[in-house]
């Protein structure tokens, strides 16, 4: 016959040790959390700061004294607006109009169920007036983010694969990393116009090299460099977090399948009907890249191979 002291303090013992270990799960998770939503705020601080001073070092190149200080009140704004303002000015490079649940009631419930799941406030739905199959998710965080998807990948994919592509999207937000792609999307976008800028003050002051404005080869080179800087800034925080949005939404929908069968679709649809005049500056937001993936732009590309994501999400089911 069993000791009935001996069998509670046993009993005891397994609830303190089970006790101990959801506290340490907890703990982790939060500090995980907070490590990387801090992460997430260092990365954008430093990009902010880095290209205040490329765009102030731009200004006194041009016009001096001058130019540098309206240079820096420039770069001031550019920040205010990119903080602030990057979901906005990225809904509307692309044209997104808000979308409203009588509108897309099927997309409003696969979004409200993700919502719920992943215990943060539905993101606000928008859609982009295009025949191409793509999405993507911006915004400062969660209390704070959108979704937006274009008219095409509402129209191709069945219910799990959207809420494969939605989970996805979902994710990026839960993983707090969109308020740092919004911002390089508006900041790619500012470099190439400053690019620009530079070209067109080669071929229209190019001689007027006497008076201090520097060398017009130099006015050129820095024309062709800063895209490439732009793109590879967004090269540096792209391609990792396709691959760990794709894990967490499978997570999130519970089904690695869904978003699998959903990327083959997509890859097929986008290679027929591409997006678009795709914007370069904001590619990396998209689930899939709308650019044309020949010459530059397979060398630059902000995305992992679609294989790749594929071969992970169906390993997942196997695992």
């Amino acid at each position: 016959m069993k000791n009935p002291i001996l069998s509670v303090q046993y009993t005891r013992s397994n609830f303190e040790i089970w006790h101990q270990n959801c506290c340490h799960f907890l703990k982790e998770r939060m500090q995980r959390k907070g490590h990387k939503k801090m992460s997430n705020f260092v990365k954008t601080t430093f990009l902010l700061v880095t290209l205040t001073m490329l765009v102030v070092w731009c200004g006194a190149f041009l016009g001096g004294q001058n130019g540098m200080v309206f240079a820096f009140v420039f770069a001031c704004l550019m920040n205010f607006g990119s903080w602030w303002f990057s979901d906005k000015i990225v809904l509307a490079m692309h044209r997104a109009q808000p979308l409203t649940e009588a509108e897309a009631p099927e997309v409003f419930s696969i979004l409200s169920k993700l919502s719920e799941k992943a215990g943060i406030p539905m993101p606000r739905l928008y859609l982009i007036p295009s025949a191409s199959a793509n999405a993507f998710a911006t915004g400062r965080g969660p209390g704070h983010a959108v979704i937006a998807v274009t008219h095409g990948i509402v129209k191709l994919l069945n219910k799990e694969e959207l809420e494969g592509v939605l989970a996805h999207e979902m994710s990026h937000i839960l993983n707090r990393d969109i308020l740092i792609s919004s911002v390089v999307a508006t900041l790619a976008g500012v470099l190439s116009m400053i690019a620009s800028m530079f070209r067109w003050s080669f071929f229209w002051g190019g001689e007027r090299d006497d008076r201090g404005k520097g060398h017009p080869l130099a006015l050129l080179m820095i024309s062709i460099i800063m895209p490439i800087v732009a793109m590879l800034i967004q090269l540096a925080i792209s391609r990792s977090r396709e691959y760990g949005a794709d894990e967490r939404g499978a997570q999130l929908s519970e089904s690695p399948l869904y978003l699998a069968s959903a990327l083959k679709r997509l890859e097929v649809a986008s290679k027929k009907l591409p997006l678009r005049d795709p914007q370069p500056a904001t590619a990396h937001l998209f689930i899939i890249n709308p650019l044309s993936g020949k010459g530059w732009d397979t060398l630059f590309s902000t995305h992992p191979p679609l294989e790749d994501r594929i071969a992970r999400l169906e390993g997942m089911t196997r695992s």
